[in-house]
This record gives C-alpha cells, sequence and structure tokens, in this order.
C-alpha cells in the first residue's frame, strides 16, 4: 500500500491508497486483440463495473481510444488516461504522461484505491516499477488468439487471496474464476 504523510499544523494524517489492476486474462494471458475484447462475458464487463464504480480508472491512450465512443469516458469514475503525446486531449478525463503521475492525480483527489485497467504496456510498467497492491484478474478458462497480453503472475510474489470459479453458460462462452492476488 502507497502511504502519505500529510501535515497540516498540528494535526497529523496518514492517508494510503491502494493501488490494484484488474484484468481479464485468458490462460495464455492474452488481453485483447485488434483494439477489442476477443471474447464476451457479460459477468466480467459487470464484475468491472461494480468493482471500479465511483473510482478512478487508470489506463493508456490507446486503452482508452479502444473503448466505443459511447462508452468514453467510463462513467462513474474518474477517467485518468496515460499517454507521451503531449497534445492529448480527451474530455472529462485527466490526461497524465506516466503511471506514477497518474496515481499522483488520484491520491491527490483522495482516492481509497486506484485500478490500473489495462493496456499492456500500462500493466507491464506498473508491475516493473512495483506500483501494485493487489489484482483482480478474471481468469478465462482457455486460450484465445491477441495481440496484446497480460505479463505472467509471478507466484512467489503474488498470493491468491480469493477465487470464484464460474461454468460458462448460455450469455458467458467460457468458463472463468474471479481471484484476487496481493503481494506475498
Amino acid at each position: 500500500m502507497i502511504q502519505r504523510h500529510i501535515s497540516k499544523g498540528r494535526w497529523q494524517f496518514d492517508y494510503s491508497m491502494t493501488i490494484s489492476i484488474i484484468a481479464a486474462v485468458t490462460q495464455n494471458n492474452v488481453i485483447g486483440k485488434d483494439n477489442d475484447l476477443p471474447w464476451s462475458l457479460p459477468a466480467d464487463m459487470q464484475f468491472f463495473k461494480d468493482t471500479t464504480k465511483g473510482h478512478h480508472v487508470i489506463m493508456g491512450r490507446k486503452n482508452y481510444l479502444s473503448i466505443p465512443e459511447k462508452y468514453r469516458p467510463l462513467p462513474n469514475r474518474t477517467n485518468v488516461i496515460v499517454t507521451r503525446q503531449n497534445d492529448f486531449v480527451a474530455e472529462d478525463c485527466v490526461v497524465t504522461h506516466s503511471v506514477e503521475d497518474a496515481i499522483e492525480a488520484a491520491k491527490e483527489s483522495g482516492e481509497d484505491e486506484a485500478f490500473i485497467i489495462g493496456g499492456g504496456e500500462i500493466f507491464k510498467q506498473s508491475l516493473e516499477n512495483n506500483l501494485v497492491d493487489r489484482m483482480y484478474i478474471t481468469r478465462i478458462h482457455t486460450e484465445i488468439e491477441g495481440d496484446v497480453f497480460f505479463p505472467e503472475i509471478e507466484l512467489n510474489v503474488w498470493k491468491e487471496v480469493k477465487r470464484e470459479d464460474c461454468e460458462a453458460d448460455d450469455r458467458n462462452e467460457y468458463a472463468y474464476s474471479f481471484i484476487v492476488y496481493e503481494k506475498s
């Protein structure tokens, strides 16, 4: 957990914020293909919506632009976009130029849990730079062809703390598991 100590006059407050990743990942670590999700799992979409509602969601520019325009920015969340493009503008969004700046923007707003939602490069940077406290992974129990991948989860670093296994049904084409990992 990232902790921040704020001192105002003689009162001191300890402020901490959890940084989480949330992603749907196939058995072969695919998270996307051709700027889209190559599966249909409404239960995962509902889980994503319920889990991130009211929070900051941090994403790369390409991930933001892959969201259908009618859903941008993601409603009931503060959308924070990370881009190298200095002139990038997205209405009703916070635009930053690093994952660290995006996290700082969420902290400054008093966020208690910010969610990194992709894409592949943002996930990779966040994990490599040791910025993440928790991961919410929907593991899709199939292999699918794709062009964007989630980094391999290092089981010596991450401990599974919660799991819910779900079968495929008439709305969700693959079996899947909701898994929560925390640092071990």
